[in-house]
């Protein structure tokens, strides 16, 4: 994806609340051997482009005075109530060293699986994107998760997954292989007939007679 932006050259809070008055987004651009750049964004432009998963996870082209270079998007600031971007963050993109990026997972075959066509499981998507590490050039849009095979009961791991060349998961802590998907069983109500029953028989039951006193 390609988006167009401008040299930004002043800065400070009210410097960006101007900007953003006059419908543009404040920006920066960092990493790499270049200094960071202040840039500026259309906001609309903007605004729809961030709707768009590929906008998230995959290599981007920005136009900037006249070049092109390749950045990734790593922060966006929302407004906390109102449909405003107020500042983003992109990130250079070097040919030759390893990026880490957050990639969706895209589920496929849910439907056609032991687990919920025959077993009715309900797939409880434990995980909708994995951080990877690749280099730039094996970056993908997303990732999919085959879920055709899913048994009754089962879990699908991160190791589970076919990552693409080049890619490799990114632990974090303890968590070496984390689950993805799980299948659950329906729950079934036990049933209360027992109980139920007796609490009828009691209530249809004529009430006894008081015994009468002697004289």
């Amino acid at each position: 994806m390609k988006f167009v932006a401008f040299e930004r050259a002043k800065q400070g809070t009210g410097a960006s609340r101007r900007l953003r008055i006059s419908g543009k987004t404040p920006g920066i651009v960092y990493g790499g051997e270049a200094q960071p750049q202040l840039i500026e964004i259309d906001h609309n432009a903007l605004w729809h482009a961030l709707k768009k998963e590929a906008f998230h996870s995959s290599i981007l082209e920005m136009e900037l005075g006249g070049s092109v270079s390749k950045v990734l998007l790593r922060d966006v600031q929302y407004h906390p109530f109102k449909q405003l971007v107020q500042h983003i963050d992109f990130q250079r993109v070097d040919a030759r060293t390893r990026l880490t990026a957050k990639i969706p997972l895209h589920f496929k075959g849910e439907e056609e699986s032991e687990a919920v066509k025959l077993q009715h499981n309900l797939v409880n998507h434990v995980m909708t994107e994995l951080e990877i590490s690749c280099l730039p050039a094996d970056l993908p849009e997303f990732i999919e998760v085959d879920l055709s095979k899913l048994t009754d009961g089962a879990t699908l791991t991160v190791k589970d997954l076919q990552l693409p060349k080049g890619v490799k998961y990114v632990p974090h802590g303890n968590k070496v292989n984390p689950v993805v998907v799980s299948a659950v069983a329906p729950r079934v109500e036990e049933e209360a007939a027992p109980a139920a029953e007796g609490a009828a028989a009691e209530a249809a039951a004529p009430a006894a007679k008081p015994a009468k006193g002697k004289k």
